[in-house]
């Protein structure tokens, strides 16, 4: 009985050290390679999570979510990038893969204006990447709601 016992409490003791080891399911990606963005990409759709449609009327500086719709994303492996919107209005960027995160791995990027070097540029925007495969990927941007966090998710399809 007390061999049981003793065979027991080690077996247990090994389960609890191997899921207190074990990395916890997150849902943000981490590190994820810098090529997994390069090429041309479609936002395809803007959804929410603990927010309402509608609660943000400005991304980016620039416009409501919805007006990103349909629009292409152009990354080059240097960083370089331009996004375009489906109204035509396009914005020059410069981006980057961020691992620091305590949210994850993040995608950021800078809005670069004629003249700008993005070493001058000091702000920008960051979002959460929840899936980055290669031909498809989730980001998103987190947004204070009271004493928590709800997300604006832009789902985005490899165009090339």
């Amino acid at each position: 009985m007390k061999k049981l016992f003793q065979t027991s409490i080690a077996i247990l003791s090994i389960l609890f050290i191997m899921s207190a080891c074990s990395s916890q399911k997150n849902t943000t990606s981490s590190n994820v390679s810098r090529g997994k963005f390069v090429g041309t990409w479609t936002l395809n759709n803007v959804s929410y999570d603990g927010l309402v449609q509608n609660a943000v009327q400005n991304v980016f500086d620039q416009a409501p979510p919805e007006a990103f719709v349909g629009s292409t994303w152009k990354l080059t492996n240097s960083g370089n990038g331009l996004y375009t919107l489906a109204n035509g209005a396009s914005q020059t960027i410069f981006w980057s893969v961020y691992n620091g995160g305590t949210t994850g791995t993040q995608f950021q990027f800078k809005k670069l204006f004629e003249g700008d070097k993005a070493k001058n540029v000091t702000e920008g925007y960051r979002l959460d990447i929840a899936n980055a495969d290669g031909s498809a990927m989730t980001l998103k941007s987190p947004v204070a709601v009271g004493n928590g966090t709800g997300y604006i998710i832009y789902s985005f399809s490899k165009a090339q």
